[in-house]
């Protein structure tokens, strides 16, 4: 063998049925930003195949088990693998590996650490927290002698997420085995929700709106149509617009429609000849993909801005709650609280387009994804897991 070649190895994960909260820190541990997965997914692989019970498939980066115990519904809970990039802030604590620290003035950290004790790490909310909870309830489902669940249950674990959609993982095993998603009567995706139900998700559409000039010498700016300077309608409409709060299925969802980027002009000493404006609009799953369109063309072409500026540059539904689902209420009663409706979008619309409802639902705060000092608490994570735990083997 060439020694001057690298040589990789599938991390190895502690065993399922370990604290799940001790299983989270090890899943930060192996380093999985968006592509670079494949350690990750290889070592979710091993843990699960090593399960009798389950039926392991596994596409590009992501790993699909499931039970196969002729059970009367079935349910899919789905989380991803993939993290943003790593914080580049000096001191930041949101990196990998991970750190427990105590809580101020609560419990000390040890080889089991305290409900109270912090886990700070990239991904520790979004989502490896719900990663450990997903594996943990394999562990318990999937080994021999485990208890029964009332549901059969497909697990999920998916590469891609935090980039551009057509990478997705989801997405991916929707168009190679769509029967393995449809199948579920109920999914659960285990994005942060602080333990609360969040159900569906509002739909984003953005477009980019071009607004034309004409260039010349900022000394002889008469003789030029300044493009930044007409793009003033486009801004001062949205600056206007009053977004709506929508019911839907007995939740309010706030929808916005803001300027997100802006573009324009080419020197210091040139009257701009183009401007494009970035917009995005948060709508309610009242909506469908063409009735938002419809919707933000409307509202440009009311403030002069003709249709042919306006362009579609990446458009994705959104999920109605599906609380009504007979699986749904069960879930709801089972994990306690208000449902909540989902300000942001996730890949439950995936689900939903699929004919599937799907609610959020995962340890952590979602305020707290992406941030420097990323982290979830022990007692987070391990809240979550025994709520679906009641949920899907009572009495476990």
């Amino acid at each position: 063998m060439d020694s001057a070649l690298p040589v990789t190895t599938t991390p190895a994960l502690p065993p399922l049925e370990a604290d799940v909260a001790v299983l989270t820190a090890a899943l930060l541990d192996v380093h999985s930003v968006s592509d670079a997965e494949t350690p990750l997914a290889d070592a979710v692989e091993a843990a699960l195949r090593a399960l009798p019970r389950l039926r392991v498939d596994r596409f590009g980066d992501t790993v699909v088990a499931r039970t196969e115990l002729g059970l009367d519904s079935r349910v899919a809970l789905a989380g991803h693998l993939d993290t943003v990039p790593l914080p580049t802030t000096p001191g930041a604590r949101g990196t990998v590996p991970s750190r427990w620290e105590p809580a101020a003035g609560v419990g000390t950290v040890g080889a089991v650490p305290q409900d109270a004790d912090v886990l700070y790490g990239r991904g520790a909310t979004d989502m490896k927290g719900g990663v450990a909870v997903q594996l943990a309830l394999a562990g318990l489902l999937g080994r021999d002698g485990g208890p029964v669940p009332v549901r059969d249950v497909t697990w999920v674990l998916y590469d891609h997420e935090e980039v551009e959609s057509e990478k997705s993982g989801l997405g991916r095993v929707a168009r190679q085995a769509p029967g393995l998603l449809r199948e579920a009567d109920f999914a659960v995706l285990l994005e942060p929700t602080d333990g609360v139900v969040e159900g569906g998700c509002n739909g984003t559409s953005r477009y980019l709106v071009t607004v034309p000039g004409v260039a010349a010498h900022s000394g002889r700016a008469w003789r030029g149509v300044n493009a930044i300077h007409a793009a003033a309608p486009v801004l001062a409409a949205l600056a206007a617009y009053r977004p709506a709060t929508v019911t839907v299925e007995g939740l309010d969802y706030r929808e916005g429609l803001n300027a997100v980027r802006i573009h324009g002009g080419t020197a210091g000493n040139v009257i701009p000849d183009a401007c494009a404006v970035e917009v995005n609009y948060r709508f309610a799953p009242d909506k469908t993909l063409e009735q938002a369109h419809a919707h933000v063309y409307g509202v440009l072409g009311a403030a002069g801005i003709p249709a042919e500026q306006v362009r579609v540059t990446d458009a994705s539904p959104a999920a109605r709650p599906g609380l009504d689902h007979p699986a749904a209420a069960a879930f709801v009663a089972a994990v306690g609280g208000e449902p909540m409706p989902k300000y942001g979008w996730t890949d439950v619309a995936r689900f939903s387009e699929l004919g599937v409802p799907a609610v959020n639902f995962g340890p952590g705060d979602a305020l707290l994804a992406h941030t420097d000092d990323e982290h979830v608490t022990a007692g987070a994570v391990r809240r979550c897991l025994a709520a679906l735990t009641r949920w899907l083997a009572p009495g476990a």
